[in-house]
């Protein structure tokens, strides 16, 4: 990669500025100025701005975060903070969430700068499993597993919802594995038989579960058999 691009994403700044910068010697390539925005950077060049190491990113990224309430899992939201507040990653502007939760919502969200990996977690035709812990209004009735497992008509959709598997952990907690991502389901499901979700928190997304330790807002890197479990059909 050019050194005026790698500067521009890294700072967030137009080529134009990059490259006064470059001009006033702010820039060091292994500790020595370089003024040309034209060097070609290798993995193994180190780049300084003002003296602060600036990382090359090589290859994409993926990460587990265990998302509060309060905030929305779009990149960009004038009115609410996102959940790149919590990345401490460079250009984390990059990163997007494979499979959004609501505002109110909690839990497990997968973020990476890998639109194919992301794909595979998103794409209807994959029915890629997620499970969340739900808090109900009401108690659970003795017949809702049953018609979750048969599928229930949401309002204003033509078709049934996949069979989904139903736990019950509390007269008002629940335990819910669903195979699609159709809007607001989970809250749209349990509306649709009469009760009212209180409560929810996203447990695992596939193959890959949230960490108990990973504090509200916490965050770690995905590990090599985690990112293959997306990656290869299930």
């Amino acid at each position: 990669m050019r050194l005026d691009k790698f500067l521009s994403q890294q700072l967030g700044v137009s080529r134009a500025l990059v490259l006064r910068e470059l001009r006033n010697k702010r820039v060091t390539v292994d500790d020595e100025i370089v003024k040309s925005g034209s060097l070609k950077l290798t993995p193994e060049n180190v780049v300084k701005f003002d003296g602060n190491v600036l990382e090359q990113q090589n290859g994409p990224r993926y990460f587990m975060l265990n998302k509060p309430q309060g905030y929305v899992c779009s990149t960009d939201d004038p009115d609410h903070p996102t959940v790149l507040y919590f990345l401490e990653e460079p250009v984390a502007y990059k990163l997007h969430a494979a499979g959004r939760l609501d505002i109110d919502t909690t839990g497990l969200v997968l973020m990476t700068d890998d639109g194919q990996w992301s794909h595979r977690i998103t794409s209807p035709k994959h029915h890629c499993e997620k499970t969340y812990l739900v808090t109900l209004e009401h108690p659970l009735s003795p017949e809702t597993p049953q018609q979750f497992l048969d599928g229930v008509q949401l309002h204003n959709e033509k078709d049934l919802t996949l069979p989904a598997q139903l736990e019950q952990i509390e007269p008002t907690l629940v335990r819910l594995t669903i195979r699609e991502g159709r809007y607001h389901q989970v809250k749209r499901m349990f509306a649709a038989v009469g009760n009212r979700v209180v409560g929810l928190h996203r447990e695992r997304i596939g193959a890959i579960v949230l960490d108990d330790d990973l504090a509200p807002g916490d965050y770690r890197p995905l590990t090599e058999e985690e990112i293959a479990s997306v990656a290869v059909p299930r």
